[in-house]
C-alpha cells in the first residue's frame, strides 16, 4: 500500500475539502513542516505532497521509497528537480487553476491604487470628510483606467487573462519581451519600451535566476509614465529596496504587492516601513486563494496522484 505524506495542509484554506485519492493508501498529514523536519517525515513515503515545505537533495536521498512529489502550486522552486530526476522521481505541479482568481486580485490592486481607494478610506476614518465642510474633498489623485497602457510581464495563462480583462476596461495591453532578447517575437514589445511607456506594470512570471531583480533602480529610472507596479507572481522579481527608493523619489505612482522576497516578511523588509502610505498595498500572498481556485487546485493535485498510480503521470515537470 502506498504511503502518502502531506507536509503542509495549513497552506490550503480551511474551506477546501481535502478529498483523498481513490485507491488504497496510507495517508499522513501535517499542518506545517519546518525545513529541518522534511527529511524525517518523508523517509518512508512513496508520495510526498507539498506546497511550501522544501524537498531538497538531502531529503530525497534519504527517502528510499519516494516515487512521486505532488506540488500543490504552479511554482516548484521548493523542489530540487535535478535530484528528483536523478532518482527517477516524478514531480507534478498544478496548472491553470488560478486563471480567474489571480487576474481578479491583480485588478483589485489596480483599481484600489488607481482611484486611491485606500487613501480615501483612511481619510474618512480619520474624520477628513467632516473637516472638509463640503460634499467631497481631493486629498489623493484619481485616474481612469480607460486609455492606459498596461505592461504585462509574462504571457502565460495569467498574463493573457489579465490582458483580456484590461481590454474590457479600454486598456491597451502590451506584453514585454525578455530583458535580454536579441530579437522580438510577434506579439511582444521590447522590454525597455514597455518600461518607458506603460502606465501600469504587472508581473505574471516565475522566479528564476534570469528573472530575479528583473526590475531594479535602472528600470525605475526609465519609467517615464510613473506607473503603478503590481506583483502577484513571485517575490524577488522586483528589487524591494529599489522599489521603496522609487516610491520615495516619485518615480512610480504606487505599488500593489501580493508576494515578497521572504514570506512571511523579515522585520527588515523595506516594504514594511511604507505600509501606511496611501499608494502602497501589500496583501499576504492570497491572490491565488479564492475558495473556487483552491478547491480546483486540490482536485488537480488528487488527479495528478491518481494518474501517477495508474501509470500515466500528469503535469509532470
Amino acid at each position: 500500500m502506498l504511503k502518502i505524506v502531506f507536509l503542509d495542509r495549513d497552506t490550503i484554506g480551511p474551506s477546501v475539502s481535502i478529498d483523498r485519492p481513490d485507491f488504497p493508501h496510507e495517508w499522513v498529514e501535517y499542518g506545517k513542516t519546518a525545513p529541518e523536519d522534511v527529511a524525517a517525515r518523508i523517509a518512508d513515503a512513496d508520495i510526498a505532497v507539498t506546497n511550501k515545505a522544501p524537498i531538497r537533495a538531502d531529503a530525497i536521498a534519504g527517502a528510499s521509497r519516494l516515487k512521486m512529489i505532488a506540488v500543490t502550486a504552479t511554482g516548484y522552486d521548493v523542489i530540487d528537480l535535478a535530484a528528483a530526476k536523478e532518482r527517477g522521481i516524478t514531480v507534478s505541479n498544478v496548472r491553470g487553476y488560478a486563471v480567474n482568481t489571480v487576474p481578479e486580485h491583480t485588478f483589485a490592486l489596480i483599481f484600489a491604487l488607481r482611484r486611491s481607494i485606500t487613501g480615501y478610506r483612511q481619510d474618512v476614518i480619520a474624520g477628513e470628510w467632516q473637516r472638509a465642510n463640503q460634499f467631497c474633498f481631493f486629498n489623493h489623485p484619481i485616474r481612469d483606467l480607460s486609455g492606459s497602457v498596461l505592461g504585462i510581464f509574462g504571457r502565460g495563462a495569467l498574463g493573457k487573462s489579465v490582458a483580456r480583462i484590461g481590454e474590457a476596461f479600454g486598456i491597451k495591453p502590451v506584453f514585454a519581451a525578455r530583458k535580454d532578447a536579441s530579437s522580438i517575437e510577434t506579439g511582444y514589445t521590447p522590454f525597455h519600451e514597455v518600461i518607458e511607456t506603460a502606465d501600469i506594470i504587472t508581473l505574471h512570471m516565475p522566479l528564476t535566476p534570469a528573472t530575479r531583480d528583473l526590475i531594479g533602480m535602472p528600470e525605475f529610472q526609465r519609467m517615464k509614465r510613473k506607473p503603478l507596479i503590481i506583483n502577484t507572481a513571485r517575490g524577488g522579481l522586483v528589487n524591494e529596496a529599489a522599489l521603496v527608493q522609487a516610491l520615495d523619489e516619485g518615480l512610480i505612482a504606487g505599488a500593489g504587492f501580493d508576494v515578497l522576497t521572504k514570506e512571511p516578511p523579515a522585520p527588515d523588509n523595506p516594504l514594511l516601513k511604507v505600509l501606511e502610505r496611501p499608494n502602497v498595498i501589500v496583501t499576504p500572498h492570497v491572490a491565488w486563494a479564492s475558495d473556487e481556485a483552491m478547491q480546483a487546485l486540490w482536485a488537480q493535485v488528487v488527479g495528478n496522484i491518481e494518474n501517477f498510480e495508474k501509470g500515466s503521470p500528469s503535469n509532470a515537470l
